[in-house]
């Protein structure tokens, strides 16, 4: 039988990407979007509305994939959303909603859908997490704990579901050619702000995901970590610099690595 995949955030970026390689493979895949409606382009998958900070919005997404095909066997926690700015300016309300996006709201969809995964007695859940989560980054710091704290909840959920016969498992990839730049919540420069001078390196970080490797490298890592028997807890994908940068923190002196980062964000 085709398995079923729903993959958050299949509108754009890394999610449409796996969406339409999935799709291609034969598998019977439903993405999400906040507003379908918005995309006029005919897809080979179908396009569900999902708020993925409304546990409502999650309820119905889930009931209407099971409601339709009577399973989930893989869900991939694919939304999140960027987020730079100094720690010490930074939005309150903007640091909550990073981490409703790209914590809160996969720990409240794998809620709802493990229900399902455990009476089926299978399931993969992939949470897509990322190398920025493996280090504390300038002006990146919420969005590099949000994505951490999602790579530790994987952990731990994949040692408690796995006598059901779930597996969970998370993919961090690194800089890719998408639109999540443009999509990234930055936080107004304060009048007279101390940081002002430095925020030179924002416009390094978008050029380096401008740069980026096409997508479809996440959907064929995806694809063949789906098709495996067995996962490992963690994967990476991405530029082999950014991927060395998990290595690197272990090895270096931490004075040395810190050393490194500040000189390429020019700080």
């Amino acid at each position: 039988m085709q398995k079923v995949v729903l993959i958050t955030g299949a509108s754009s970026g890394l999610g449409l990407a796996t969406a339409l390689h999935l799709s291609e493979k034969g598998f019977n895949v439903f993405g999400t979007s906040r507003d379908p409606k918005k995309y006029k382009e005919k897809l080979p998958f179908d396009l569900l509305p999902l708020e993925i900070t409304d546990r409502d919005s999650i309820n119905k997404c889930v009931n209407e994939v099971i409601n339709r095909s009577n399973k989930i066997d893989i869900l991939i926690n694919n939304a999140g959303r960027g987020i730079t700015g100094p720690i010490e300016e930074i939005n309150h309300d903007a640091v909550i909603d990073n981490f409703k996006t790209n914590c809160f709201g996969p720990v409240n969809i794998c809620q709802a859908v493990l229900p399902h995964m455990r009476s089926q007695s299978s399931g993969l859940i992939v949470n897509i997490t990322s190398i920025a989560g493996h280090t504390g980054l300038p002006f990146r710091g919420i969005y590099s704990a949000s994505k951490s704290a999602l790579s530790i909840i994987t952990e731990s959920l994949r040692m408690e579901v796995k006598k059901f016969g779930i597996d969970v498992c998370s993919v961090a990839p690194g800089d890719f050619a998408t639109d999540i730049a443009s999509r990234r919540y930055h936080s107004p420069i304060i009048k007279n702000s101390p940081y002002k001078k430095y925020f030179d390196s924002l416009n390094t970080m978008n050029s380096h995901v401008d740069k980026g490797n096409p997508p479809d490298q996440v959907a064929k890592l995806i694809e063949r970590i789906i098709t495996k028997r067995k996962t490992s807890v963690h994967y990476q994908v991405g530029p082999f610099i950014q991927k060395l940068t998990k290595t690197l923190k272990k090895i270096l002196p931490s004075r040395i690595f810190e050393y490194l980062i500040m000189n390429h964000y020019k700080l």
